[in-house]
């Protein structure tokens, strides 16, 4: 009879302990995902400015180009230069 009771106590205890660990470790798991989320989006964030950034670079250097070729006077040159950067 002693038994029945210990058994009794001890399997659902077991089991609630048991049930704490597996959903301790699947939140953990969810949260090492969503981390690593995040910094993929940082980082493809990070490589989306710096070819904004070249981008720039290369449109500020056509329109040098042109104002050395005379095709753009040094007004018109600031003016789409400061469109440029202000976007």
């Amino acid at each position: 009879m002693e038994k029945i009771i210990f058994f009794g106590l001890v399997i659902p205890i077991f089991a609630f302990v048991l049930y704490l660990g597996v959903s301790a470790i699947m939140k953990g798991s969810e949260a090492k995902s969503a981390l690593k989320e995040e910094a993929n989006l940082k980082n493809d964030e990070f490589e989306n400015s710096l070819d904004n950034k070249k981008n720039l670079s290369e449109e500020i250097d056509k329109l040098n180009n042109l104002l050395k070729d005379g095709v753009l006077t040094q007004e018109e040159f600031e003016k789409a230069k400061k469109k440029l950067l202000d976007n």
